[in-house]
């Protein structure tokens, strides 16, 4: 399904890649939520965003002032002319938001996984003309964020915008979330006039990860950025470890590198001509190790062999890993590699034992 799309019209008049939306995690007092305003203001900011309700993972946590925060956001934005955004996860946090003059929308990860929560939010905003930014799901499934964004699309909300704020893994790593940037860049592949946001907060979890997760996403080319900031960020009632001071996102933002986006010059050509040429040689020598694969079935079918040889398969998996590392390249990716070849040599083997 193709999504019909218009721009967001966040970027501001000079129209510079990121634009840049900053608030708290949570808007907790009146005092907090004006003093950090105040500050990002000076510091050019014209989107803020604070969290009005926050789902918690268990019960007894701070959940969000709710709608009592709505007039301080107001007051944000009548005081500072700055945008104001905050999630919504029900219809009635859509109605509340709406009714208070909120700017921006965005649906959380948690929502996101879920279908019928999505289709209420798209039955709540039909008729509406709002940006609407859809979080990832938690769980690193791009059929499910496609289908979140079309069900906000089919609404009539044209003006859509995907936030890339990292994938939830039972491995806990570096990061709060796991990246996974192939899935955001994959969704790019589909919809190349799809804007997407960056949350290096989430994706991190720590406030000393903020800035590279920031370069990362301008180095591929993302619209903009979704970052927790906060007057005091030490003494924040949800999410202190990932917060930052404004004037640190000040200076964060001020060091990008923004890359060039222009056409591929006859250099950036000639070098992909030969990238070419080698994943030409790859397919080619992938065709010849099926054809001996299947040949091998043949020998294991005639002396009544098990497809599948675990021996054989660790040893792969270590040669191959320690070579790959020898050679510069992530023993972990090479693992995965294999992975996929030896599924397919035995799904091709099966073929054959099973004539």
């Amino acid at each position: 399904m193709e999504l019909d799309l218009q721009p967001l019209n966040l970027m501001g008049a000079e129209n510079k890649r990121p634009f840049v939306i900053a608030g708290p995690c949570s808007a907790e007092t009146q005092e907090q939520v004006m003093k950090t305003a105040r500050l990002l203001a000076s510091k050019g900011c014209r989107i803020f965003r604070a969290g009005i309700w926050k789902p918690r993972t268990k019960p007894g946590g701070f959940e969000g002032m709710g709608e009592q925060g709505l007039p301080w956001m107001k007051q944000v934005k009548e005081e500072t002319g700055m945008m104001i955004a905050t999630e919504v996860a029900t219809p009635k946090h859509v109605e509340a938001a709406l009714n208070a003059g909120l700017d921006v929308l965005w649906v959380g990860a948690r929502t996101t996984a879920n279908p019928f929560a999505m289709q209420e939010l798209a039955d709540s905003l039909r008729g509406v003309d709002v940006p609407v930014l859809v979080k990832n799901p938690v769980n690193p499934d791009i059929e499910l964020w496609i289908g979140a964004l079309e069900r906000i699309n089919g609404a009539g909300i044209k003006r859509l915008g995907a936030i890339h704020r990292g994938f939830s893994s039972i491995d806990q790593k570096l990061y709060r979330n796991a990246p996974m940037w192939h899935i955001p860049i994959e969704l790019h592949r589909r919809y190349p006039n799809l804007p997407i946001i960056c949350d290096p907060s989430h994706i991190g979890g720590r406030r000393d990860l903020i800035a590279p997760l920031c370069q990362q996403a301008m180095d591929m080319g993302f619209e903009g950025l979704i970052v927790e900031s906060h007057c005091c960020p030490d003494s924040a009632w949800s999410d202190a470890k990932q917060q930052v001071q404004p004037e640190v996102l000040d200076f964060i933002l001020d060091r990008l590198v923004i890359r060039d986006s222009q056409e591929e010059t006859e250099s950036l050509t000639a070098l992909r001509r030969q990238i070419d040429e080698l994943d030409d040689t790859l397919m080619n020598l992938l065709t010849k190790r099926m054809r001996i694969s299947r040949e091998i079935a043949a020998y294991k079918k005639q002396h009544n062999m098990t497809v599948v040889q675990t021996g054989r398969y660790s040893e792969i998996l270590d040669k191959r890993g320690a070579q790959g590392s020898l050679c510069g390249m992530d023993p972990d990716f090479v693992k995965k590699v294999y992975e996929a070849i030896h599924e397919e040599s035995v799904r091709q083997q099966m073929e054959i034992i099973n004539k």
